[in-house]
């Protein structure tokens, strides 16, 4: 695999579950109350709360959290099955 087709792959998957996850955000907002309602508006965070350290003159604030949905995880496999498909 040559480095401009892993870089595309990490762009294209960051913006898959990206943009996934706010399709899916949009998508549920408009639905009903109901099970798909909650297919598309539940999430799961992953990561650690920001945590921040004082020293005199410096301030570092250090934190990661994923937030997952049903609709980033479907765009991210659609991303992998594409690229699988079209670079092999």
């Amino acid at each position: 695999m040559k480095r401009r087709e892993l870089t595309f792959l990490i762009t294209a998957l960051i913006l898959g579950a990206v943009l996934g996850g706010l399709v899916g955000d949009i998508i549920g907002t408009f639905l009903p109350a109901g099970a798909a309602k909650t297919v598309f508006t539940k999430s799961v965070e992953i990561g650690f709360s920001p945590a921040q350290i004082d020293i005199y003159a410096v301030s570092f604030t250090l934190g990661l959290k994923f937030k997952i949905n049903f609709m980033s995880v479907l765009v991210v496999l659609l991303v992998i099955v594409y690229f699988r498909w079209w670079y092999l």
